[in-house]
């Protein structure tokens, strides 16, 4: 099965009327794709009730990933506001339940930082991470090349294997240490996660005001279809009996990660069965 959706409901204008509320996003994003990431978990966890929400609003054959918590993470440089990261972890297992409990859960993404870094402390933290989750699905994302570097690749990814990560598989710009080549193998026998972040290379060095201006243009990118049929191939490639490929386009800033999306199922001659029915504009 291969599921391709886009990261967050809310900002595809291409997707929606006008006139929707954001609260009706989500119904309307889900005729279209079967699955979403949950950015908002990144920011805040998220309170149980908006995951009741969640659930309601979308088909049964639905899907979530939702982003860890960045304070699981090691983004919020400085104290988090917990007591203890037990209790971080505790909380947030918590708040995902309903979407266990409805089947709709597809894994958590662990996207580290930049600056994280291959070595012993570090992979240390991946480990009590991963215990911590305990049979929770994750999924690992580095930002830092160095794990991916020669002499470390196949040490990094033999630990993701007998660790139980689902490898999230980038295709974005390379642009020095932070960030990785695209690294077409699979770690765990059942999941993969392939996200795309465009290949704009200047927006994923420069420095914004403040994270909404960098964010703006770091994600700022369409896909040609020449380089969409190119992933179409790798996406086949790693498609095997038995194993779920979930392909998620982050490339927002310009709204171009819908259209992208739609694009990829299109070239795959695939047709979601179960999606949320859709609206028809009568004019």
């Amino acid at each position: 099965m291969i599921e391709i959706g886009v990261t967050g409901w809310g900002d595809h204008d291409s997707l929606y009327p006008p006139d929707i509320r954001a609260t009706d996003k989500l119904k309307t994003y889900s005729s279209f794709f079967p699955t979403v990431e949950v950015d908002s978990s990144f920011y805040a966890i998220q309170p149980v009730k908006n995951y009741q929400k969640w659930v309601k609003d979308t088909p049964e054959r639905f899907s979530f990933v939702v982003k860890a918590y960045q304070g699981m993470t090691g983004h919020t440089r400085g104290d988090i506001p917990f007591e203890r990261p037990e209790e971080m972890f505790e909380l947030f297992k918590t708040s995902i339940k309903p979407l266990q409990d409805a089947g709709k859960l597809k894994m958590v993404l662990f996207q580290y930082p930049p600056w994280f870094d291959c070595n012993r402390e570090n992979v240390e933290h991946l480990r009590d991470a991963k215990e911590k989750m305990g049979d929770i699905p994750v999924a690992l994302e580095f930002r830092h090349q160095s794990w991916f570097h020669p002499s470390f690749k196949d040490r990094t990814l033999e630990f993701m294997k007998e660790e139980g990560w689902i490898h999230s598989i980038c295709d974005e710009p390379q642009a020095g240490t932070g960030s990785v080549p695209t690294v077409l193998e699979p770690t765990h026998p059942e999941k993969t996660l392939i996200r795309f972040h465009g290949r704009n290379v200047h927006g994923w060095q420069k420095k914004g005001r403040n994270n909404q201006d960098w964010r703006d243009v770091r994600y700022l990118y369409r896909y040609s279809e020449d380089e969409l049929i190119e992933w179409k191939e790798k996406l086949l490639n790693l498609h095997k009996p038995g194993h779920d490929l979930t392909v998620l386009f982050n490339n927002n800033s310009g709204g171009d990660a819908a259209d992208n999306a739609k694009q990829m199922i299109e070239l795959l001659g695939i047709d979601y069965e179960g999606l949320a029915p859709r609206q028809l504009d009568l004019f």
